[in-house]
């Protein structure tokens, strides 16, 4: 075979192999199944939540207020004089009951005032008994001599008359003033008190106008505490929130020489003003025989006050950290494991948490925790913070 021959032959071979090659590494690339493509799942996000349980709830106002008295007065003299008895209750804290004796004024004077004022209305009424039988004798002598005539006053003594009753009138006054100046010589309690100021001891001389102790009364309490405006609808205020003149019960508490001690009290008033600066207004409460126990509420002492308010219907309590922009929740249903975004009515805003009365559903829990980019329907992955604490 000559040159040119082989040549062609070996490039017949070479081409041969190299289609068997490619064939194959076709085959064997068609036959190979291609490796599962793995999706790589992001995390969903974990929230704390609090399961919501709805259902009748009483309202509850809670504030703080200090305690003051009912009424505080000074004690002050009409008449002067030297102080011949003073009750040794008459010191600051002394307790009297109405009607005790509390000093009494020298009264020697004002009798002897009085027995002069005596004597002259005795002189008085002799003079108008005279006076009136002249008026009657005139009058029966002009009637004897001018029958059937009406004599003239001056004839009848009419102004002599009336002189005489005027200044027995006058008497009389006399009288009188004498007797209420000897009676005001001592002083009595003018309700049940405590004195928290004394200025006066036996011996002393007081003049009429000078306070010589300053009581308050012991019979009954008041506290006045600062409620939001819009509290002020869940409870019952004498003619301002309610019609009724009895108002929303309350519990008064306060700590008094280590011991907690509670206190029935009732809503009786509003303050005439709301607070310009705090836009709050003024709730008072009142407490009847405060000093009743021992150790009694008593003035000054700094107290907690809750109003017992109307029933709010189908309504729950969540933890202040539930709530955002005053009125949105983000509700969890932890079934489907998805949050959704819901707008709630806020009742009330408490010491523990907020009180809503409608935009939940019973079995829905409400998350407590920060979530960053939240969407409605958004899944997450949420964890039971029941007994572990919210951070409200």
């Amino acid at each position: 075979m000559n040159k040119p021959g082989r040549i062609i032959i070996h490039a017949a071979v070479a081409l041969a192999i190299l289609g068997a090659g490619l064939g194959g590494f076709y085959v064997l690339k068609s036959s190979r199944e291609a490796p599962p493509r793995h999706q790589r799942e992001e995390p969903l996000p974990i929230v704390r939540i609090a399961p919501v349980s709805i259902k009748d709830m009483g309202m509850a106002i809670t504030a703080d207020g200090t305690v003051r008295a009912l009424a505080e007065t000074r004690i002050v003299p009409q008449v002067s004089g030297k102080v011949v008895r003073a009750s040794e209750n008459l010191v600051n804290g002394g307790a009297f009951k109405k009607g005790d004796l509390m000093l009494e004024i020298e009264p020697d004077d004002y009798e002897i005032a009085l027995i002069l004022a005596r004597a002259g209305l005795r002189e008085a009424e002799s003079r108008y008994q005279t006076a009136l039988q002249e008026s009657r004798a005139a009058v029966s002598e002009w009637e004897k001599l001018n029958p059937g005539t009406k004599p003239p006053d001056l004839v009848a003594r009419k102004p002599q008359l009336q002189a005489a009753l005027a200044n027995l009138e006058a008497r009389e006054a006399d009288v009188k003033k004498a007797r209420l100046n000897l009676e005001r010589t001592k002083i009595y309690a003018p309700f049940d008190c405590r004195v928290s100021q004394e200025q006066v001891d036996r011996g002393q001389y007081v003049s009429a106008g000078q306070a010589v102790a300053t009581v308050f009364s012991t019979g009954a309490a008041e506290i006045v505490v600062p409620v939001e405006s819009r509290d002020l609808a869940w409870i019952d205020i004498p003619g301002f929130t309610s019609r009724n003149d009895k108002g929303s019960p309350a519990e008064v508490s306060a700590d008094v020489a280590g011991e907690r001690l509670t206190w029935n009290g009732e809503v009786i008033r509003i303050q005439g003003k709301i607070d310009e600066r705090t836009r709050m207004a003024n709730v008072v409460i009142r407490v009847r025989d405060p000093y009743e126990k021992i150790p009694p509420l008593a003035p000054g002492q700094f107290a907690e006050v809750k109003i017992s308010g109307r029933t709010i219907r189908d309504a729950a309590v969540i933890p202040r950290a539930a709530l955002h922009e005053e009125n949105t929740v983000w509700a969890v249903d932890t079934d489907s494991g998805r949050l959704y975004i819901r707008n709630v009515d806020v009742a009330y805003m408490g010491k523990y948490g907020a009180v809503i009365r409608g935009g939940l559903k019973p079995g829905e829990s409400v998350v407590v925790s920060p979530v960053k980019g939240v969407t409605d329907g958004m899944k997450v992955k949420a964890v039971d913070t029941t007994g572990l604490g919210d951070g409200s």
